[in-house]
């Protein structure tokens, strides 16, 4: 294979990883604090993917678009986590699926009823349309770099505001132990809003970002929202840390995976059952992935807890 190709297949998942750890960041903090199983996360995600692309067609821009499908996204999460997410803090998980099961049906049907059915497409910006020259026989895509330096920036404020902020110190507590946290003063109630906000904003920038790049339709939440789970069980419940660490993992194995052992089993076996042989296994490699790291580190790989 190319090495050029090979590089550009590396950035794709490099792009892909970063856009997992927007979605699997606050699905963590949200498991792992909250104690809530939140199936509806992807659809969060989908409606950040239609709100930039509705603020784009009514300001003709997509930045001010991206910005505010990112704030009507968190203003979503609010006001979900105030109607319905705060009635299931103390239910079960199984009460918990369900209930978020159905406001995914919801937000698809809301969706349909608002957008339409049919697939709706966002044009990348004309800034960032024409690829970068990196070499005379080199170029990748300019948007795709944006994505991944804003995947990176978000990244490193996620850290600050972890590491060096008292909301973060806060976080961290109820991450580690939500009932002693309690005990110490954290008004836990205020934190779960914040975070549940905090987390739809997240699905909110990555919609509006993958929108240009991926078709925004309805349910286009559901796929990615098991990646996402794939993603913290791997990184470990509660920890940005592992978040981070587990998107990157999942996208670069996911990407290069999908590319390689294709031409690899067609190389081995031209013809017959190998020659499929490379797609079946490039689709279930973050599976195995997951089963070995349950199997070796039960708790993930950077557990919150640890």
């Amino acid at each position: 294979m190319d090495i050029a190709l090979l590089i550009e297949h590396g950035l794709n998942g490099l792009q892909f990883g970063l856009m997992l750890f927007l979605l699997a960041a606050g699905l963590t903090l949200v498991l792992g604090i909250m104690d809530l199983v939140n199936l509806a996360h992807g659809s969060l995600y989908m409606a950040g993917a239609y709100f930039a692309a509705s603020f784009t067609g009514l300001t003709g821009s997509y930045w001010l678009g991206l910005l505010l499908a990112v704030g009507a996204t968190a203003l979503l999460g609010v006001v979900l986590e105030l109607a319905v997410v705060r009635r299931l803090y103390r239910r079960d998980h199984l009460s918990q699926v369900l209930a978020t099961f159905a406001l995914i049906l919801i937000f698809n049907q809301a969706a349909r009823m608002l957008w339409g059915a049919a697939p709706i497409s966002l044009n990348v910006p004309a800034a960032l349309a024409t690829p970068v020259q990196f070499t005379q026989d080199f170029s990748y895509s300019a948007y795709r770099l944006f994505i991944i330096g804003a995947g990176l920036a978000v990244a490193l404020l996620l850290y600050f505001v972890v590491v060096k902020t008292r909301i973060g110190m806060v976080v961290r507590a109820g991450a580690s132990n939500r009932e002693m946290a309690v005990v110490m003063g954290a008004s836990i109630g205020r934190v779960f809003t914040l975070l549940f906000a905090f987390g739809a904003a997240l699905c909110g920038l990555a919609g509006a970002l993958l929108g240009p790049i991926l078709t925004v339709q309805s349910g286009m939440g559901e796929g990615i929202l098991i990646l996402a789970f794939v993603v913290i069980v791997i990184g470990g419940i509660g920890s940005i840390r592992g978040a981070l660490a587990g998107a990157l993992l999942v996208g670069m194995v996911d990407t290069l995976s999908r590319t390689l052992l294709p031409v690899l089993t067609r190389s081995l076996a031209p013809e017959g059952l190998m020659a499929d042989l490379g797609a079946a296994l490039s689709s279930m490699l973050i599976y195995i992935l997951m089963a070995a790291v349950l199997f070796f580190k039960p708790e993930g790989l950077f557990p919150a807890r640890g």
